[in-house]
C-alpha cells in the first residue's frame, strides 16, 4: 500500500479539532434560543461534549511508547469506551424523551463530526516522518 495512507506522520496536537467541535456546541446555543427549542437538550449535549473532552485530555496525558504497551492498551480502550459510553447516554435520553434526546444527539454528533474532520485534516496535512 503506497500513497498518503501508508506514509507515517507524527500525531498532531488535538487543540484545533477540539476547539472546532466546541465551537459547534457554543454556536448551537443561540440557535436553540432563537428557535425556541428546549435548552435541556443543548445542556445535555454540552455536558456530554465536555465529558468527552475531559476524558480525551486525561488520555492524552498518558505516556505512550513501545516500552509501555499497557499504557497503549489503556489509551486505546479508553478512547473507544468514551465514545460508546457517551453515545449510550444519548440513546438512553432519546428513548426516555425523544424531544430532548434527538436535538442533543444532533448537536453532539455535529461537534464530533467537526472534530473528527479537523483531526483528519491535521493528520494528513502534516509533514511525513523522516
Amino acid at each position: 500500500m503506497s500513497g498518503v495512507f501508508a506514509t507515517p506522520r507524527p500525531v498532531p496536537e488535538g487543540k484545533v479539532p477540539a476547539l472546532g467541535g466546541t465551537a459547534v456546541v457554543v454556536v448551537a446555543l443561540p440557535v436553540f434560543l432563537v428557535a425556541g427549542w428546549r435548552l435541556g437538550a443543548w445542556a445535555i449535549a454540552a455536558a456530554l461534549w465536555a465529558a468527552y473532552q475531559v476524558i480525551g485530555l486525561l488520555l492524552r496525558r498518558v505516556r505512550l511508547g513501545s516500552d509501555n504497551l499497557a499504557a497503549a492498551g489503556l489509551v486505546a480502550f479508553g478512547r473507544m469506551t468514551r465514545a460508546v459510553a457517551l453515545l449510550a447516554i444519548l440513546i438512553a435520553v432519546a428513548v426516555a424523551d425523544s424531544g430532548l434526546g434527538f436535538p442533543a444527539a444532533i448537536v453532539y454528533g455535529l461537534a464530533f463530526t467537526v472534530e473528527f474532520g479537523l483531526s483528519l485534516l491535521a493528520y494528513f496535512g502534516g509533514e511525513a516522518k523522516a
